[in-house]
Parts: C-alpha cells; sequence; structure tokens
C-alpha cells in the first residue's frame, strides 16, 4: 500500500506505486554523482513519472546537468549553513503539466498566505484546549485522526506500529485536545544531525476546523525544536489547502516554492507548497 523507505548504497530513497515517483530522502555525499544515473535507471525500470530530490547545494550542478529542475531552496538547510535544493526529473513531462485553473487557484492561496505574514496578533481559540506532546499511549487514538482525515497518505501515519517507531527514533507527535477528546494532531520531523526538523502530518476532525488548532500546534512545535537545537524548520503543504499555507505564514515562515504534482495524499497527486523558517 505505501511506498517504501529504502538505502541506495549510503544515501535513503521512497519510491513506490503510489505516489509514481523516487524522492531522494538524504543524499551521502558517497553516492554522488553516481546516484544521479541509478535512480534514473530505478525509475525507467518502475514506470515511474517523476524523481524528486532533496539534496545539499553542493550536489546542485550535478543534477542540473542532467535535466533536473529547481522546485523550492531552503537557505541554511543543514546546520543553519548549508542551503537545500528540491529538484525534480519528470520522467513523464506530462507529470509537469497543470490546468491554468489549477495553477491559478495555487497562486492565489499563495498571494493570499503572503498577505496573512505574522499574523499572530487577532487569534482567538476555544475553551477547554489543551496542547500536549503525544506518548505511545496515544497512538492508536492518533491513528484514528489520520484515518478519518486522509483518504492517502505519503508515509505509513494509519499504522500504530510506524507511529510508535518514529515516536521512538525521530518524530515528536502532538496532539490538540478539547475536554479531553484528540481532535487535531500533528509532527515534527527531525534530521538530528543536520538540525533541522519538517513540521508535518496536520489533521484536524472535520467538526472542530476553524479554529486555528494546527496554529496552536505549531507553535508548540516551534517551542520544542528551539528547545532540541534545530536551526531551521519547515514545511510541504498542500498547495490546494488555503489554511495550511496561511498557517505558515501568519506564523513567520517564508516562501520557498512549489513541488509540481508531487504527492498523492487525500486520495489523488497534488502539487505541494514549502516554507521554511530558521530559528
Amino acid at each position: 500500500m505505501y511506498d517504501k523507505i529504502e538505502k541506495l548504497g549510503n544515501s535513503t530513497i521512497q519510491h513506490g506505486k503510489q505516489n509514481k515517483r523516487i524522492y531522494l530522502m538524504k543524499l551521502d555525499k558517497k553516492d554522488f554523482p553516481a546516484i544521479v544515473k541509478e535512480l534514473e535507471l530505478i525509475a525507467a525500470h518502475n514506470f515511474y513519472t517523476k524523481i524528486f530530490a532533496k539534496i545539499p547545494d553542493w550536489a546542485l550542478e550535478g543534477f542540473l546537468q542532467e535535466g533536473y529542475l529547481i522546485e523550492a531552496h531552503i537557505p541554511k538547510f543543514y546546520n543553519g549553513d548549508n542551503g537545500v535544493f528540491f529538484v525534480s526529473q519528470f520522467v513523464d513531462h506530462s507529470r509537469s503539466a497543470m490546468e491554468p485553473q489549477l495553477r491559478n487557484k495555487i497562486e492565489d492561496n499563495i498571494g493570499i498566505a503572503k498577505s496573512k505574514q505574522n499574523g499572530m496578533t487577532l487569534l482567538t481559540f476555544p475553551e477547554n484546549l489543551k496542547i500536549r506532546q503525544l506518548s505511545q499511549r496515544d497512538t492508536s487514538n492518533l491513528a484514528e485522526i489520520y484515518k478519518d482525515v486522509f483518504d492517502s497518505y505519503p508515509f505509513p501515519i494509519f499504522e500504530e506500529e510506524y507511529l510508535e517507531e518514529t515516536m521512538d527514533s525521530h518524530i515528536d507527535y502532538f496532539g490538540a485536545f478539547i475536554n479531553n477528546d484528540l481532535v487535531a494532531a500533528s509532527s515534527a520531523e527531525m534530521d538530528k544531525n543536520a538540525k533541522n526538523a519538517e513540521m508535518t502530518d496536520f489533521a484536524t476532525l472535520p467538526d472542530y476546523r476553524g479554529n486555528n488548532l494546527s496554529m496552536m500546534l505549531l507553535k508548540e512545535m516551534e517551542a520544542l525544536m528551539r528547545s532540541k537545537k534545530m536551526k531551521t524548520v519547515y514545511t510541504i503543504a498542500r498547495a490546494l489547502s488555503t489554511g495550511m499555507n496561511v498557517t505558515f505564514s501568519k506564523m513567520n515562515y517564508v516562501f520557498a516554492g512549489t513541488l509540481i504534482n508531487n504527492t498523492n495524499i487525500a486520495g489523488k497527486i497534488e502539487s505541494m507548497n514549502v516554507w521554511y523558517k530558521n530559528l
């Protein structure tokens, strides 16, 4: 059901039929530049339509020479120093296309979000709201929320075992509780060596949307990431979700670029917007 995460040399990739792509999640210098051709071979063998790579700035030229396009850029990504580029090769050129109406909607969302930059001052929150970091005892309820909210997701967040394993290793999960019921959740996925964290897995039950719960979750996650000495936080948010883009802009994140037709989420492949903040 899910794309698999595995090693390619010393690097880490995710690939499979759900997203119809390869995602180079972490590039090891020892594998460069040979890995560029290896990715293309895997894509051709599996009939994937996109190769998506998150690469340090020192690898950029090698990928560009092989026809990759820059889709997003975050400065000071690795240990608050070197930047990262999100680059893509569209194996099937039709995957790079978007209907004008869809493209306009994404551009409108970016514009709306930017107009709300640093807009935390007038927010109100529901009574009886409690935000806390989740623990192993919460994984059953957490999985249920993700099942209720998402028709599909690029990682196995519907499975308690995955939530428990990642909670023990490198992901901090947070929940919003109203009257002691878990009604919204999110996570901070850390690269502890590189001192950055992806703010992700945001989900709010339908009856509780419009209460700024994602904003509160993000605020609490940021505080924890600062305490853990993370230097950069970022998100890869659904480009068609006005609310999530506005949430990050209100928290003073900077728009970094759009990943075209990138991720199978909520039942279909969608474009994603990258936002970041240097802490």
